[in-house]
């Protein structure tokens, strides 16, 4: 009869019950610090996070030169300095005559309305002779001249239908000087010169001076206006040659 050899073995493999505890204890540590280490991981990059969007707020990016903005030198306005208003009195009805400051009287004091102020400064002009304190315009048109820089509206501007010619000056002939003047004259409504004068120099005195007295010797066709003749100033050109 065989005999059959079986190596005994306890039941349920005794080395793995003598340590599962131990290792179940190992495993249970290791899973608590790895998933520790993984919590305090997460929380150090949001606690970075957050420095980083704080830093970001708060950064400003310069990108142009334009970006820098003035130097504080320019943006900082200097202490305004309070200064004390003078005081002024107030003007009585008319026109304030100019005293001294201790002689300056306050009291009573009537402002004057505009209707006062615009009948004292633009008084009614009427052009009748009757009645006192009136004003009275007695201007003839036909004898009233326009300065030589006024604007006088002209639609036919004078035309030269006789130019005198002028007197050479001796010395300035002698010297063989020579220049253009052009002169301003005033036209009168029959066409002649009631004023004369440069303007514009040819840098000699003499030349100047014999242009303008010629120009009193011109006659012109009126200046038309409304179909009527004015007064009005033209200029012109006088030149000055020598003939070889």
């Amino acid at each position: 009869m065989a005999r059959l050899n079986v190596v005994y073995s306890p039941y349920g493999a005794y080395e793995l019950k003598s340590k599962y505890q131990f290792n179940f204890l190992m495993g249970t540590v290791s899973t608590a610090v790895f998933i520790g280490l993984i919590l305090a991981v997460s929380w150090i990059v949001s606690a970075m996070q957050e420095d980083l969007d704080a830093i970001d707020a708060t950064a400003v990016v310069i990108k142009t030169v334009a970006d820098l903005g003035p130097p504080p030198s320019v943006t900082k306005k200097p202490p305004q300095i309070q200064v004390d208003q003078p005081q002024v009195a107030a003007p009585t009805v008319g026109i304030p005559t100019p005293v001294a400051d201790d002689e300056v009287v306050d009291e009573d004091v009537v402002l004057a309305t505009r209707a006062e102020l615009a009948e004292i400064v633009a008084p009614d002009i009427t052009a009748t002779t009757e009645g006192e304190g009136e004003i009275v315009v007695d201007i003839d048109d036909d004898d009233y001249l326009p300065a030589p820089d006024e604007f006088v509206p002209v639609e036919i501007m004078p035309e030269m239908i006789y130019q005198h010619t002028p007197e050479y000056p001796r010395l300035a002939k002698q010297a063989g000087i020579t220049g253009v003047v052009w002169v301003k004259a005033l036209v009168d409504r029959e066409g002649s010169v009631r004023r004369s004068m440069v303007g514009k120099s040819s840098g000699t005195q003499a030349l100047d001076e014999a242009a303008v007295a010629a120009a009193k010797h011109n006659k012109f066709k009126p200046g038309i206006q409304n179909g009527r003749p004015v007064n009005v100033w033209v200029t012109y050109k006088v030149t000055f040659t020598l003939d070889n």
